[in-house]
Formats: C-alpha cells, structure tokens, sequence
C-alpha cells in the first residue's frame, strides 16, 4: 500500500469510489462485480478497473463462484481484512479504551486502563501507555500497521493536531489549551501517521459504519450530555473548521442567566460529563446518614472514591437515591436531546461514552422526555437506542476513520 495522508480533507472522485467500492466489500463480501455496479450506477468495466487495483495491492481477492441464473458465473469478491491493521483509541466515562483492528473493523487485540485524571499530562501518559501497550501485544501485526486514531474531549486543532477542552476552575469553566501537539508527539514516538478526532464525533462514525442498519444516514451521537456526533445524509458533519458537536454555551461573567434546577442550568449551560448524577447523589447522602450507609455498604465505596460505578451498582439494586438521580439525569439529557431532534431531525439518536451501562428504564426516561419536549414531527419515526459498541464506541469510531483514509488513498 501508498503511504497514507492523514490531513489531506478534500477527496477526489477516485478517492470516493476508493471507498464507496470498498464499502460495499466491507459490508456485503463476498459480492460480484455485476452487483456492486448495480449498487454504485457505474458500469461493470469501471467497476472492474477499480478491483483488479485493489487485487493487485492484495486488498481484495476473489473467491468461490457464485450461482448463474444462466451463462458464465461470476466470480465473487471480498475485503482482505489482513491486508492492514489500525489501532484505535478511545476515553469513555470510565476507561480508556485501545484496539488494534483489522481493515473490517474486527477487534485483534484489546486493552483499557481506568480512565486517567482530566489533567493534560495524566491524558496524554495514559494515551501513549496504551498505545505502547497495543504495539507490545501486537508484534506480529507491527509491520503492517497502517495508523493510529485517537478519539479525544475537546475542540480538535485539525491543523496542528492540538485540542482545546474546558476545565473547571474553582466554581467556573474556562478553556485550557493543549500546548503540546498531541498529533506530532505520536507521530514521532511511533513512526505511524496520526489521525485524531472528537470522541462523540469519532464514536457516531464507528456506530455508522460499523453498527447501524445500512441505510440509515441522519444520526445523532450523545456522548454523555456534554457533546454530540452528527452524521448529516451519510457524511460526518464537523462544521466549516471541525468543531461542530458541542452541545452547550457558557459566560462565568454572566453564569446565572441561564440556572434553573432540572436541567442544571438549563439545556444549553455547561453540564457535568456524568449529567450531574454523582453531584446529586453526594448531597443527597450528606443528607441522610441512614441512606448513605445503606448505599455505602450495597456498593463498596464511601463518599471520598463514589463513582459513577458503584452509581450503576446502586441503580442496577434499585436503590432509591441513585433511581431518582438516574431518573433526573435522564431528563436533563432528553431535555438537551429534544433541543437537537428540532433542529436536526435525525433518524436515529445513540446514546453512549458509558451512559449505556444505566439500563432500560433510563433510556425509556429518555426516549419519553425527547417526545414530551421536542415537536411529534421530529420523534414519529424517530429511533433513540444505546450504543451497541459500548465502552469501543470511540476507539472503533476512530480507528474506522483511519481504515476510510487507507480506503481512499489505495
């Protein structure tokens, strides 16, 4: 294979075909030439000029015949998954997530640490270690791999591989600037080529490829409260310089004009990553010392290391406190949710970054908030469903970005 840019946005035709072919490889092999023509509206020879490039670079090979309805049979073709390996990374609510992939998205090697402290050199360690840890785990595919993806919180620098991401300080949010190219510093460590990419926007995108129903091309991802993916008519929408998703505003100068208790502030202020739900529960067992011992001892922890795990614990028992900040939780979300449906008018809406462990009463909260809020127009048809690549969401999403680029650059 061509070496890979990474940074290169603008796709020419022959890129896009590059992908659109492999796709269809990817999704439906073994397939004929006859059919993947029938499905892209080009002839059968264009198509073939494509595939046998591709079988030249061993990306694809042809197999067994399919059955004729009469004449020559044709012969099938498939993706050669080990023509290329990605690794993949991703933080969700509780881990950090890393993959090494084949080029059908199937999951090689995994490994997760606990999810690092939000500090810039606690979140750049724990990405290195984890990458390093993959290589070390995958000597034998070492040669062969094509790149690194990195799914991350924050304002992604597309330009510089930077990230911008909000930091609370004292009682105020305020932005902290990644000085250190986190892009180059990959790079350079590991001589792979780099892509890195919003953790909402790069899980929406492994959901789309990898998990939804082919067809379905408007979806939101809600990665938590605090952003969303958006794939807009099959295309991942990043907005004019990569930004698009976040899904709130924010003046410390003028933070009271927005406070009401609900949606904590309502759906457009800056929320917790956890929806407020470990914030809620600690006030409320500050409150009640029977209840907080009864929490305390059905979940192993005290009020100095409670999480969000032993949060899903006490939900899964149908303790009282954490069912009632669940059930808050999950309308401040489809409040925030209900807001984008409006303006966006997605089929599907995925939630997930680890909301997915909180069970099925809190997505029908969710699902009847979103109607109870947003116009009947917007929900008819409208799907709202957990993630199915869970705590892999973001380090499949990123890694399948990076197979795209090896797609369209073969």
């Amino acid at each position: 294979m061509r070496s890979i840019n990474f940074q290169k946005e603008t796709l020419t035709e022959k890129e896009k075909r590059n992908i659109d072919i492999l796709e269809i490889l990817r999704r439906r092999g073994p397939v004929s030439r006859p059919d993947i023509s029938k499905e892209m509206g080009l002839n059968v020879v264009t198509i073939s000029n494509y595939i046998d490039d591709f079988i030249r670079q061993s990306v694809v090979y042809e197999k067994e015949l399919d059955i004729s309805e009469g004449g020559r049979r044709p012969v099938l073709l498939d993706l050669n998954p080990q023509a290329g390996f990605v690794i993949g990374t991703g933080l969700n609510l509780m881990n950090m997530v890393g993959l090494l992939v084949d080029l059908k998205g199937n999951i090689i090697t995994k490994t997760q640490v606990a999810k690092p402290g939000a500090s810039v050199k606690e979140v750049t360690e724990a990405l290195l270690a984890i990458i390093r840890e993959i290589l070390r785990r995958s000597k034998e595919y070492t040669t062969n791999i094509k790149g690194v993806g990195v799914g991350i919180a924050g304002l992604v620098n597309k330009n510089d591989g930077s990230i911008h991401w909000p930091q609370k300080m004292g009682n105020y949010y305020t932005y902290a600037s990644v000085d250190l190219p986190l892009r180059d510093l990959i790079e350079k460590e590991f001589n792979l080529p780099v892509l890195i990419e919003n953790d909402a926007t790069s899980a929406c995108f492994g959901e789309y490829w990898l998990d939804l129903a082919h067809g379905v091309k408007n979806i939101i991802y809600m990665f938590s409260g605090v952003g969303c993916g958006i794939m807009a008519n099959g295309e991942l929408y990043t907005g004019s310089h990569g930004y698009a998703g976040e899904t709130s505003i924010y003046n410390y100068k003028e933070a009271d004009l927005l406070n009401c208790k609900t949606a904590q502030g309502c759906f457009l202020k800056r929320s917790e990553i956890d929806l407020g739900i470990i914030e809620e529960i600690k006030a409320n067992l500050s409150n009640d010392k029977e209840a907080a011992k009864d929490f305390f001892q059905l979940t192993a922890s005290n009020m100095d290391n409670l999480d969000l795990k032993s949060v899903f614990i006490a939900n899964r028992a149908r303790n009282n406190i954490a069912v009632s900040a669940f059930n808050t939780a999950a309308k401040r979300l489809g409040i925030k949710i209900a807001a984008l449906v409006n303006l966006l008018n997605p089929e599907v809406v995925v939630i997930g970054g680890g909301l997915e462990e909180a069970g099925e009463d809190f997505l029908n909260k969710v699902n009847q908030t979103v109607r109870e809020w947003a116009f009947r127009e917007t929900t008819d048809d409208l799907q709202i469903v957990y993630s199915q690549l869970r705590e892999n969401a973001v380090a499949l999403g990123s890694a399948s970005l990076v197979i795209e680029k090896v797609f369209a650059q073969l």
